[in-house]
């Protein structure tokens, strides 16, 4: 386990303030943040690597705030590596190790990674991807109680990088490895993390599961930086909103019910010209509206005598179709919903299914669990 309390260092004119989250034993952890929110930094005072630093660190359950580095049982591995130029890649995995059974975990490490073949070379004939391997597994060699990672993957290839991450995540729960790793994309703190951090100018925004931070962020400003596509202002209406039963399924954004407050209410937002309705437990008066382009449903008006039955959303709005654009298997399609922009995302084969053009009218719908306050 890593649990942080009040963790705070002045590097320059950057301060890191008050960082306090825990990560479970045995958990992968993901920080994501802007450039400059103090990731790295973060790292390397959990490392023992920034002096100055003041509240706690605790590793295992041991307050390891006063340890040097060494003594701390920490594997760090960089964005750019920092690998030994003299040594071999097997001296520079094996460092650290001893004996035999160093030199076996070495070699095993470079085979898990695919890179047996390069053991004998020198550091400075090796790609940056092949430097972040080797960085990897010297990291993993030493059997730490916490591998804290920056952004390990970054100088491989996308088919390689799919590979590496699966083996590192698979070699992390069979350790039963505490992890924290700092990145900048998304989809892989989606797909590795247990837990996210949000990180913001040295301090944290949000910690939760990331199917959580990301349907359900704190503020609309860290809703934009997680890629919401539409966040609108809106108002929440005074003394309406009805005690709601949740009985729909959801989608892998839309909270599930054990996620939604107690006193869950159906509340009628006004968004500009439209009234929309969500799932919380919010005071009348200004809000922020998010609603994530995938949990926007786009279907064809009716055509006389047609009898619709494919949707029960709440929130069901005539809209005009501004635009589209295809990257590989989604489409984004930009709504004008009575003067109010929408962005919602499909696969490009639904899209061409539904054979959308500019200026075609279409039906958008919204479940009320989909939409989110903040």
């Amino acid at each position: 386990m890593l649990q942080l309390r009040g963790l705070s260092l002045t590097a320059g004119g950057f301060r890191l303030g008050d960082i306090s989250f825990a990560i479970p034993a045995g958990a992968y952890g993901v920080v994501i943040g802007p450039a400059g929110a103090g990731k790295t930094t973060l790292l390397e005072a959990i490392a023992g690597l920034r002096s100055g630093v003041q509240g706690s660190v605790a590793i295992g359950g041991e307050d390891v705030s006063r340890l040097p580095p060494e003594a701390r049982s920490v594997g760090l591995v960089y964005q750019h590596a920092h690998l030994f130029p003299h040594l071999s890649v097997a001296a520079n995995v094996a460092y650290g190790t001893t004996g035999e059974a160093g030199l076996r975990e070495a070699t095993a490490l470079l085979a898990r990674f695919g890179v047996s073949e390069l053991a004998e070379r020198r550091i400075g004939s090796l790609s940056g991807g092949e430097r972040q391997l080797v960085a990897l597994a010297r990291a993993l060699a030493r059997r730490p109680r916490l591998l804290l990672l920056d952004e390990p993957f970054g100088a491989l290839d996308p088919g390689r990088r799919r590979g590496v991450r699966a083996a590192v995540r698979a070699l992390q729960r069979e350790w039963a490895l505490t992890t924290l790793h700092v990145t900048h994309d998304f989809a892989e703190a989606d797909v590795l993390g247990d837990v996210l951090v949000v990180l913001e100018g040295g301090r944290v925004r949000q910690v939760g599961e990331p199917a959580e931070v990301f349907s359900r962020p704190a503020s609309a400003a860290l809703a934009g930086f997680l890629g919401a596509e539409n966040v609108l202002a809106g108002v929440v209406r005074d003394g309406e909103g009805s005690s709601y039963l949740v009985g729909v399924s959801a989608s892998s954004s839309v909270p599930s019910p054990d996620r939604l407050p107690t006193e869950s209410r159906l509340l009628s937002v006004d968004v500009g010209p439209l009234l929309m309705h969500a799932v919380g437990d919010r005071a009348a008066g200004p809000v922020h509206v998010v609603v994530r382009a995938s949990d926007i449903v786009l279907e064809r008006p009716m055509s006389a005598g047609e009898v619709h039955h494919s949707t029960s959303a709440r929130n069901v709005f005539p809209a005009r179709v501004a635009g589209r654009s295809s990257v590989g298997p989604v489409t984004e399609v930009m709504l004008d919903v009575n003067g109010v922009s929408l962005v919602a995302a499909l696969t490009t084969r639904s899209a061409e299914e539904l054979e959308l053009a500019e200026g075609d009218e279409v039906l958008a719908s919204v479940k009320a669990l989909a939409v989110h306050l903040c």
